[in-house]
């Protein structure tokens, strides 16, 4: 899993505020196209999501997966796949945040390995059409 998407935005709020929303992952299904449900199942000791279960619905594919957490102040979080789902094999995330004077650069990097064989090409638009979308909803959803 070598290959990653990623992509970038601009919003204008302080990086604590946006991590504090890419934080409360409960509360994706609000602003996050395509999240069903997430359930945090443990925190860690800066109160954080240690572990938690997403499930979604992505076009063709839904599924139920586990994550794990590592998170880096303010500046950065990934997560990686720990429990498989029905279609997910392997996944890894990454959202960045650089502080400039009135606004935060955001960039979210994405691999996605799933059961169904894929052209490395269809397999890298999905994983632009998911980064987008949620940079697109978390841009709105802080900044409203």
């Amino acid at each position: 899993m070598a290959d990653r998407t990623s992509s970038s935005t601009t919003i204008k709020a302080g990086k604590a505020e946006i991590m504090a929303v890419i934080a409360d992952l409960e509360s994706y299904p609000d602003w996050a196209s395509g999240i069903r449900e997430f359930t945090v199942q443990e925190t860690g000791p800066d109160g954080r999501a240690a572990r938690a279960k997403l499930t979604f619905d992505g076009g063709p594919f839904s599924d139920t997966v586990g994550l794990s957490y590592h998170w880096e102040g303010d500046d950065s979080v990934r997560w990686e796949l720990v429990e498989k789902g029905n279609v997910v094999t392997a996944l890894h995330g990454r959202y960045s945040l650089v502080e400039g004077d009135a606004e935060t650069e955001v960039t979210y990097e994405l691999a996605v390995d799933v059961r169904v064989p894929m052209i490395g090409m269809v397999k890298r638009k999905a994983e632009k059409r998911i980064i987008d979308s949620a940079l697109k909803g978390l841009k709105r959803h802080v900044e409203r």
